[in-house]
């Protein structure tokens, strides 16, 4: 029951998408929601409202950030409704034919992307980071590209190396040409599309992909194509921080703008540190979460 209230509540998870992940039906979902609100394990609380563009502009003045957006997204209902403010960020840098887009991988990044961007013909869309040799649809980050490259009407790049090399492999991988292609774009990125992944130990290996060493990462309080940051925004150098083939983190605090993208008030922490350490500067995320990173932030 605790899990199902977890998976629900703070995954953001639908009733259908945890019956599929446990093996179990709707219904038994339903019930097991329905008693956990019974027995107190799961409090419903109603909150004094206050205006998504209110909270917004309290995370760009808390946080530091450049933009900020808030949407109200229902329990249980798709992170493509940040689809729309992410878009908007888009077209306010001015993109054109040949602007650059990194696009990253995550629930919330294939929501957006599946729900589509708004058309920037000629744009360029390129992954943030290599892939891994994982099934789970929200680590599919060359479709991303692709899919974010279809909205945009675009031209997609394919990175086809691993995000995690081994050190003997990185260099050949770098050289070929197809590979070295992609990750020059890297260096041009006008906007960045990335998710804020929660501390590994939140999930399950199956879930995170993550190395033993990125397990071991006590101190991180979430991630940003793995580059694992703490809650003060510091940026840990775990033993693959550099033998990873991603955006590094001087390239995304040079980027002009790194939208992060991020559901659930379990990421607060996660946030408030990807915000400190440079690697996001602008926010898409729901309500409730806006306030849990503001009530996060207030700690210090």
């Amino acid at each position: 029951m605790h899990t199902v209230a977890k998976l629900h509540y703070e995954s953001d998870l639908s009733q259908v998408d945890i019956a599929k992940r446990l093996g179990l039906s709707t219904a038994t979902i339903s019930r097991l929601l329905q008693r956990a609100r019974a027995e107190g394990i799961v409090r419903i609380e109603v909150r004094d409202l206050v205006s998504p563009d209110a909270l917004g502009q309290s995370l760009v003045d808390k946080l530091g950030l450049k933009q900020a957006a808030v949407v109200e997204v229902p329990s249980g209902q798709s992170a493509g409704a940040l689809a729309a403010p992410v878009g908007q960020m888009l077209m306010r840098q001015g993109l054109s034919v040949g602007s650059v887009v990194a696009i990253g991988w995550g629930r919330a990044i294939r929501a957006v992307m599946e729900t589509g961007l708004p058309p920037v013909p000629g744009a360029l869309t390129v992954p943030a980071t290599g892939g891994m040799q994982q099934h789970a649809p929200h680590f599919q980050i060359n479709e991303f590209a692709r899919l974010a490259a279809e909205t945009l009407q675009g031209t997609p790049h394919f990175l086809h190396a691993p995000y995690l090399p081994s050190a003997a492999t990185r260099d050949a991988f770098l050289a070929d040409p197809t590979i070295a292609g992609s990750v020059s774009l890297w260096d041009r990125v006008s906007v960045a599309i990335l998710g804020v992944g929660l501390p590994h130990s939140s999930n399950s290996p199956d879930e995170t992909a993550a190395t033993p060493g990125e397990r071991a990462l006590g101190d991180a309080v979430g991630d940003v194509l793995r580059h694992y940051i703490r809650r003060d925004g510091s940026v840990i150098d775990w033993d693959g921080e550099g033998r990873m083939i991603a955006m590094s983190a001087d390239q995304l605090r040079r980027t002009p703008l790194v939208v992060g993208v991020a559901l659930g008030e379990a990421k607060a922490a996660a946030i408030v540190g990807a915000a400190r350490s440079g690697l996001i500067s602008a926010l898409a995320t729901d309500a409730r979460t806006a306030e849990a990173v503001l009530s996060e932030a207030e700690k210090d």
